[in-house]
């Protein structure tokens, strides 16, 4: 059970103790940050449901009992077991030790502190005993002592099966107790009342006062004998020189007859307090040893059974004497005769009273005969058959039994009698008993449900008065009654108020707005703020890390309860934003795109060709037909992963072209028609000295590169064109000088090469 967490709220700790039903750990409230102790049922008896009824039962009787002398219960539930819930109690944490712990540390108590402690148990008692709860089960390991030495009674209204090792008597259902404190009543399977809590408390008194239980022996049989039959002995007759007050008050409690005992833990309180003041006790003293051999001695005798309260010395059977005669001298010869005459006269006089003893007694036993005058025993605070009971023991008779009006706590209970107490009346005589009847009770109506006007109606028809509290509640349950306290069907005084509890739906609060756009941790400092809780949900994206994309499930200022989660979607920054590429060289390209995360390089882009005829465009990212309408694949401004993105750029190439044959054109068409091919650098040249053939002056020989041959579109064309034919020969030219002369042909120009003219 150590380290486990009890209804959302108590940690277990460490183990405290044993005992026969359970075992105590201490334990944390972490609501209210206190200590407290939290008592188990036992795993393996957490199966019967007799125990589980029993161990109900001591958090029901404990937690209606609120005594400083009583250890407090706080709270019980149940708790997961491997066989099936196991109930537990969280009780007050008593920081101290038992009295069985003191007693064995230290043995025999001083007779003032013991008459202290045992007052306050019968306290704790007489306060449980006013509640209708007999505890049944005092001894010594269930009274603790603080280390303040406050006292507190613990185990209230639990029947034990095992406990402390020292076996309990369970042969009916009836007997349950532990064997050293048990009432002889108890021992014989009879029915239990306070005086048998009575009885156990002059057990514990016994054991402090003298180191040992009164009654001890080889088996718990053998000293529930004990308890029935054998009379204890005196406390002094134990452990010499304790106070004789204290022997009465122990026999007292310790009478066979429970009618002969102190009827109320009260009674016994009352006379400890007296001891412990000096007063005299109302219990019968015990008479000494010395005291009764002064019963035969000359001189006066004392009475046995003189009530207390009066001097405390009890009156003397004398002749009464002058004055003069009290303080009078007489002779040694005088006062020896007459010491003489007094062993005679008293002789006669024990002889005469033994004689009459055996005579009435013997008159009793054979006749049955009665005092005729009896005293009226005090009934008052006793239940009504405990005080009928204890008239006719007393040879008394029950006259009219008048109900009157009374507390709960003392219906059913004499609150007075006519004749009163100590009153001196003829055997027989009818005692009146007024019998509390309590208070009339109210049925508490079930007003679960209901509107307030509703419940309000119901609660006040039957005489009560409701207040009404307001609580969080489900949307359904709005305006409606939901729990209701004292519980339905429940009879209450009628001066009782009903708390109901009414729904007021949960608590709602808007999303607020602007949170696209922040970090996380902004946003949710907003939505805490308005009673709501943030939850990251992580978006492939370009933004910047954290930040809020969007909301997913929600929108702003939509009204929703307190403590919802709103899901933001928050950009991961896994992603950049394609660029425009177009007119780089595929480096800068890799260098543009590695700026904004890319994990790729040149060597990673997918190429395509474009051809181009201008020499700017040659090796830059150009578009083209087909697919390199943007030249760039993606598109620019889409999101793209850093880890993985493929990208495809076109890539501007020359433009290869086929030189075609020019031959027979002139220069003119020649230069065109290779222009118009996409050649960008065609010139002209003449060949001098060349004599074409026939038809083909200033025509085009050729071209170089020759026709045929494909090149890039800015390869340098050559035009190889002749010169025009000579003139034929005439008489003039005959007697004219040849002129010399030479051309050529330059950006289409062509120059007349040598010749002669008429």
């Amino acid at each position: 059970m150590t380290g486990h967490l009890f209804g959302d709220r108590y940690q277990v700790g460490d183990t405290l103790g044993f005992g026969g039903m359970s075992e105590v750990h201490r334990g944390r409230d972490l609501r209210l940050g206190r200590d407290v102790a939290i008592k188990v049922l036992r795993a393996d008896l957490a199966r019967d449901p007799s125990f589980q009824t029993r161990f109900r039962r001591e958090a029901q009787n404990a937690a209606s009992l609120n005594h400083p002398a009583i250890v407090a219960v706080y709270d019980t539930g149940e708790t997961a077991g491997e066989t099936g819930p196991i109930p537990y109690i969280v009780m007050e944490y008593v920081d101290g030790e038992t009295l069985r712990d003191l007693l064995k540390r230290e043995g025999p108590l001083a007779p003032k502190r013991a008459m202290e402690i045992m007052a306050d148990v019968c306290a704790a008692l007489d306060f449980s005993h006013r509640h209708g709860i007999v505890h049944r089960d005092i001894k010594p390991a269930n009274v603790m002592l603080t280390r303040a030495g406050a006292v507190k009674v613990m185990d209230f209204g639990i029947a034990r099966a095992v406990a402390d090792g020292q076996a309990t008597v369970t042969a009916t259902a009836a007997v349950i107790g532990t064997a050293q404190y048990l009432s002889p009543e108890q021992a014989r399977g009879e029915s239990v009342d306070a005086r048998s809590d009575v009885y156990a408390t002059g057990c514990v008194l016994f054991e402090l006062l003298t180191g040992a239980p009164p009654f001890t022996g080889d088996s718990p049989v053998a000293v529930a004998y004990q308890h029935v039959r054998e009379d204890p002995k005196a406390p002094s007759e134990v452990k010499p020189g304790l106070p004789r007050e204290l022997d009465a008050i122990v026999l007292k409690a310790l009478n066979k007859n429970p009618l002969n005992r102190y009827q109320t833990a009260a009674e016994m309180r009352s006379d400890l307090v007296r001891a412990l003041s000096g007063q005299a006790v109302h219990a019968t003293p015990v008479m000494s040893d010395q005291e009764r051999t002064e019963m035969i001695r000359p001189g006066p005798m004392r009475i046995e059974g003189q009530r207390a309260g009066g001097s405390g010395k009890p009156p003397l059977l004398a002749p009464p004497r002058a004055p003069d005669d009290l303080w009078a001298e007489e002779e040694p010869e005088s006062r020896s005769k007459k010491r003489v005459w007094g062993f005679i006269g008293v002789g006669v006089l024990c002889a005469a009273l033994l004689a009459g003893a055996i005579f009435f007694t013997l008159r009793i036993i054979d006749s049955g005969n009665t005092p005729s005058k009896v005293a009226v025993p005090q009934v008052a605070g006793m239940t009504q058959d405990q005080a009928i009971a204890n008239l006719r023991s007393n040879n008394l008779q029950v006259g009219n039994i008048v109900e009157v009006d009374s507390s709960d706590d003392d219906k059913g209970k004499v609150i007075s009698q006519n004749p009163s107490q100590d009153t001196v009346v003829d055997a027989g005589t009818s005692v009146t008993l007024n019998v509390g009847k309590g208070v009339t009770k109210v049925r508490v109506p079930d007003v679960s449900g209901m509107t307030k006007d509703a419940a309000t109606k119901a609660v006040e028809g039957v005489g009560l008065t409701i207040v009404i509290k307001d609580v969080e509640s489900n949307d359904d349950q709005r305006d409606k009654a939901i729990t209701q306290d004292p519980a339905a069907q429940q009879d209450v005084d009628p001066s009782s108020s009903v708390t109901v509890s009414f729904g007021t739906g949960l608590k709602r609060t808007a999303v607020p707005e602007n949170l696209v756009g922040k970090s996380f941790d902004e946003a949710a400092k907003l939505l805490e703020a308005a009673h709501l809780v943030a939850t990251k949900v992580e978006t492939d994206s370009p933004q910047p890390l954290n930040q809020v994309l969007s909301l997913q499930g929600s929108a702003p200022n939509d009204n929703v309860p307190w403590g919802s989660t709103v899901l933001l979607q928050v950009s991961n920054n896994s992603q950049f934003l394609m660029p425009n590429l177009l007119n780089q060289t595929p480096e800068q390209a890799a260098a543009t795109l590695k700026d904004l995360g890319w994990g790729g390089s040149v060597d990673t882009f997918i190429k395509s060709g474009v051809d181009v005829t201008d020499t700017a465009l040659i090796n830059s990212i150009v578009t083209g037909p087909g697919g390199c309408a943007a030249g760039q694949a993606p598109a620019p401004e889409t999101p793209q992963s850093k880890a993985s993105a493929s990208i495809t750029i076109c890539v501007g190439q020359p433009k290869m072209l086929t030189v075609e044959p020019v031959s027979g054109l002139t220069v003119y068409e020649a230069v065109g028609q290779l222009q118009s091919l996409g050649f960008t650098n065609v010139s002209a040249t003449s060949l001098v000295g060349v004599v074409p053939p026939a038809g083909q002056g200033n025509r085009v020989q050729g071209t170089d590169p020759e026709a045929g041959n494909v090149v890039r579109f800015d390869t340098p064309i050559v035009v190889r064109v002749y010169v025009a034919e000579p003139p034929p020969p005439t008489s003039s030219s005959q007697s004219a000088p040849p002129s010399a002369g030479g051309g050529g042909t330059t950006g289409g120009a062509v120059t007349q090469g040598p010749g002669g003219g008429g």
